[in-house]
């Protein structure tokens, strides 16, 4: 018989075994199996995402498609932090800056210092003219 565990919301135990749903988009909550006990671990460290002014207005010349991206990269930002090894030519570029590619054509850069949670975007726009 399922029992639903009132500290646990989402996780149902039976005979050892536990199922868990979580709401899809969200970054919040890890599943760890330690042996045949499942423990759910809460990220509770989020980012602070900074724009700067030089990317604010890279920002404006962006096409909607492209503004859609960098926007879903910047709520990846806060979730997970500066590493985005998920996202199209993600590379660090040293001196703790990264990059990625939003779609061919367009770029983002940022910064992030070790031990912090503000991590800056300083360059949105064509790779052309990327600063790297």
């Amino acid at each position: 018989m399922p029992v639903a565990d009132p500290v646990l919301a989402g996780v149902v135990w039976e005979r050892g075994i536990a199922e868990a749903s979580f709401c899809p988009d969200s970054h919040d909550a890890k599943i760890v199996l330690d042996y045949n006990q499942i423990r759910l671990y809460y990220n509770h460290r989020k980012y602070e995402v900074k724009i700067q002014k030089k990317a604010l207005r890279g920002l404006e010349k962006l096409p909607g498609n492209v503004r859609k991206l960098l926007f879903l990269l910047i709520e990846d930002l806060k979730a997970d932090g500066p590493i985005q090894k998920g996202w199209h030519n993600f590379s660090p570029l040293g001196n703790e800056t990264y990059h990625c590619h939003l779609n061919y054509r367009y770029v983002a850069c940022w910064t992030h210092r070790q031990g912090e949670i503000v991590i800056e975007v300083y360059y949105v726009g064509s790779r052309e003219k990327a600063p790297y």
